[in-house]
């Protein structure tokens, strides 16, 4: 299967989730509570279903995991990883800052990622081997020479239990605290590979909000990597960052000082 076509497939299935959801926005929806008490909408559900029905018509032997409807075909070489909106808190408050991520990975690794924000019509494309698009323009990360120059992001400090939270601060302290970031689920690592943020730390992620942001950052120029600087795969266990300066990652482990 040649990249380009499933690129284009990748593009078709953000077209069908934006579809879903744009008439969905800003309007009163009922959410319900997941199991793990975060909300879930009807526009989340119709986004995955559209995907998966094209997936399933179109590639039946690819696997299939997905945030509302789980997994297909777990067996499978080729996976695609479904987020239909990454940020639903986002999304209900109208704040168009979350976003479709949808991701191919083989053998367990990502090689393809879609962020698409269907609302202010953003989407970055990611994919091994080629430099990173945001709506067909190639974007970089920004150079960071200093730790202590860092802009820092994170969705929030509620995200994190108390050692995780520990140590996040540990990091804060050696960035520039002064500007960093709260909130942005996604939208943060498509900023950082837009060159406006210089690093994004996170706890608790499941494999389908950061699989699609893998090769868009790295496509970038940057790097993303678990608390202890080892490469993200689908064992990994959610501790995420993020960096658009590559050789500022052994600094960032050692001020998380990660001892899981």
């Amino acid at each position: 299967m040649r990249i380009a076509d499933d690129i284009a497939l990748a593009e078709r299935l953000a077209d069908a989730a934006g579809a879903a959801i744009r008439p969905y926005f800003r309007t009163a929806l009922d959410t319900e509570r997941k199991g793990d008490a975060s909300p879930v909408t009807v526009a989340d559900r119709e986004a995955e279903s559209a995907m998966r029905d094209i997936l399933t018509a179109e590639r039946p032997e690819d696997g299939i995991i997905g945030e509302e409807y789980g997994v297909e075909r777990a067996g499978a070489k080729r996976q695609w990883v479904l987020d239909p909106i990454d940020g639903t808190a986002g999304f209900l408050a109208g704040r168009a800052m979350f976003g479709t991520l949808i991701a191919l990975m083989v053998d367990g690794w990502p090689v393809l990622g879609v962020l698409d924000q269907p609302i202010a019509g953003e989407r970055w494309i990611g994919a091994a081997g080629l430099p990173t698009t945001l709506n067909g323009a190639e974007v970089r990360t920004r150079r960071c020479r200093e730790l202590s120059e860092a802009t820092l992001a994170t969705t929030g400090p509620h995200y994190f239990d108390d050692h995780d939270g520990e140590h996040f601060m540990g990091l804060a302290a050696k960035t520039d605290h002064k500007r960093m970031v709260m909130g942005g689920d996604c939208y943060n690592y498509a900023m950082l590979a837009t060159g406006q943020l210089d690093i994004v730390a996170e706890a608790g992620l499941k494999l389908y909000d950061w699989a699609a942001l893998v090769p868009i950052v790295e496509g970038a120029g940057g790097t993303m990597a678990d608390w202890n600087g080892d490469p993200l795969n689908a064992t990994s266990d959610g501790h995420v960052i993020a960096l658009g300066e590559p050789a500022r990652l052994e600094e960032v482990v050692e001020a998380l000082a990660c001892h899981h």
